[in-house]
């Protein structure tokens, strides 16, 4: 079986002064997704783009957005996000106490549901969520700050996620890796099992390199792969 790995562009780590520009260059690398934090300085000690930018980006392009709430009880701010027609909502398993109640109140917004797991949150907390979500990202970094180092035991994690949702026939749920995406981890993220990766500064952003270049090495080195 192969698996075709989809590439998202980390906005947050855009030229906000020419967000134009650096959409359309990413559209012409043909970029599988626009990834969007949003961050509200409380779950995470910084802050990221907002409603007012994802409106923007909207207006610019159609290429499908994923939204990534880094928020505190993000129940309060589902409806607003989905308005912008996502195709994905991510909310982290730490930020609310009503879990799969706000899973399912993506999935009532039309909006297809994930889950974020921080890089000390066990796997075993998905045991029982399996069925309400479309997409596991696996936190690789400690979210909040772009250009932090891959802690290594989150590659185990992605692979132990894999067996998971495998061995219980959830394959259709999507497997996303996010943080220090680089160039010399994206191997081992496809070889973990990651279908969606997230690329920032050491990637999609990476200098030294055109957009469209760094787009079309992520994708040399990501897939599709060939898996038993």
């Amino acid at each position: 079986m192969q698996r075709t790995v989809k590439i998202e562009a980390s906005l947050a780590c855009a030229n906000l002064k020419n967000l134009e520009r650096d959409i359309k260059q990413l559209e012409d690398a043909k970029i599988d997704y626009f990834h969007f934090d949003i961050m509200d300085g409380n779950f995470v000690p910084n802050f990221a783009l907002d409603f007012t930018i994802l409106g923007v980006v909207r207006e610019l392009s159609r290429t499908d957005v994923v939204c990534h709430m880094m928020i505190e009880e993000p129940e309060r701010y589902i409806e607003r996000a989905a308005a912008f027609g996502p195709e994905f909502i991510s909310i982290h398993l730490e930020a609310t106490r009503n879990v799969q109640r706000a899973l399912q109140q993506i999935r009532d917004a039309g909006v297809r549901p994930g889950i974020v797991l921080n890089p000390a949150t066990p796997v075993s907390a998905l045991q029982y969520i399996l069925d309400d979500i479309d997409l596991i990202t696996v936190m690789t970094v400690n979210p909040g700050f772009a250009g932090q180092v891959l802690i290594p035991a989150t590659l185990r994690k992605l692979a132990d996620v894999r067996k998971l949702i495998d061995a219980e026939g959830y394959t259709h749920i999507q497997l996303e890796a996010d943080g220090n995406v680089s160039f010399q981890n994206i191997p081992t993220m496809i070889q973990s099992g990651a279908t969606m990766l997230v690329g920032g500064t050491s990637s999609v952003f990476s200098r030294g390199y055109t957009i469209g270049e760094a787009v079309a090495k992520v994708r040399e080195l990501a897939g599709p792969r060939t898996v038993h």
